[in-house]
């Protein structure tokens, strides 16, 4: 089995139509479409933001930022 990473620019024409042809494609047996975008930043600071997200609001404690957002 090979594998290859491929970058798309998905607002090209060409972008399009390789897009249009991998959908095809991943329908036929013996081909496997498999999504890896790998995210430039710390899963733990992800988390932490997603998880901010949902709430109102955070205090800090303005002698130790830092220790006050988890980061230390």
């Amino acid at each position: 089995m090979q594998t290859f990473t491929i970058k798309i620019n998905e607002r090209s024409k060409a972008g399009i139509a390789f897009q249009k042809m991998l959908e095809i494609l991943e329908t036929q047996p013996g081909i496997e479409i498999v999504e890896q975008d790998k995210s430039p930043y710390n899963p733990k600071f992800v988390k932490k933001i997603k998880t901010a997200e949902k709430q109102k609001g955070i205090v800090i404690d303005t002698n130790d930022i830092w220790g006050s957002l988890g980061l230390k």
